[in-house]
């Protein structure tokens, strides 16, 4: 494999740094890393990308349907509705949390410049889809709009020959597609960018391999606004 790429180098920087490459991936990945300065370089931009999450994380309180998914993947479905108290201790707690591992990057890469703080997004579900698909997902994206990634709240199960695409919806005119993304597992999209020319991002279902006509033709499951 031509590691040397740009492309390929930072499709697996930015899954390295991210989390989301695992097992015998990310361990075959280390192994290469003194051997390939590209790699290294990659790496080094995407600890530098995120190092903001020690500084500035701003809170957002998310909708109750988000909370909801939340509470029933991590305690099952009898905390699908919990009270105001369960809520705000599950806030501080993953808050708690996301501050331990954003002060752990930050003794990685507290040598490098701050660069752009990222961006997040909640996509909520959408209630007119739910017959169809009830999606919710949270998006990460780099401050550079260079990369983004795609985390699913719950499992999502879909049809044969089905699948979920990301769609950059701008404040007037047509969505571009960003790519296909999974229902089960957290997706890592690279691309130039991603935040011009956005105002929110949404999911759709599509036939197996994407939309055919390079507009949404399946019913909008999943929505989030930009807020910057």
């Amino acid at each position: 494999m031509d590691y040397s790429r740009p492309e390929r180098a930072e499709r697996l920087a930015a899954e390295y740094v991210l989390g989301t490459l695992r097992g015998p991936a990310r361990r075959r990945f280390e192994t290469l890393l003194p051997a390939h300065p590209a790699l290294r370089q990659a790496v080094a931009q995407w600890q530098q990308a995120l190092v903001p999450l020690a500084t500035s994380v701003v809170p957002v309180a998310p909708p109750l349907q988000v909370w909801q998914g939340v509470q029933t993947r991590l305690f099952g479905a009898a905390a699908a509705a919990p009270s105001l108290w369960q809520r705000l201790a599950l806030w501080r707690g993953l808050s708690g949390f996301a501050t331990a591992a954003a002060v752990a990057m930050f003794l990685v890469a507290s040598q490098t410049p701050a660069p752009q703080a990222p961006v997040v997004v909640v996509l909520a579900a959408n209630p007119q889809a739910a017959l169809a698909l009830n999606a919710s997902f949270v998006a990460s994206i780099s401050g550079d709009g260079r990369a983004l990634v795609l985390k699913p709240l719950n499992d999502l199960s879909l049809e044969a020959g089905r699948a979920l695409e990301l769609w950059a919806v701008p404040a007037q005119g047509a969505p571009r597609s960003l790519g296909l993304v999974q229902g089960a597992a957290a997706t890592t999209l690279v691309r130039a960018q991603l935040l011009r020319d956005t105002a929110a991002f949404a999911v759709s279902v599509e036939p197996q391999g994407g939309s055919p006509t390079g507009a949404p033709t399946g019913p909008i499951v999943s929505v989030g606004k930009l807020q910057i």
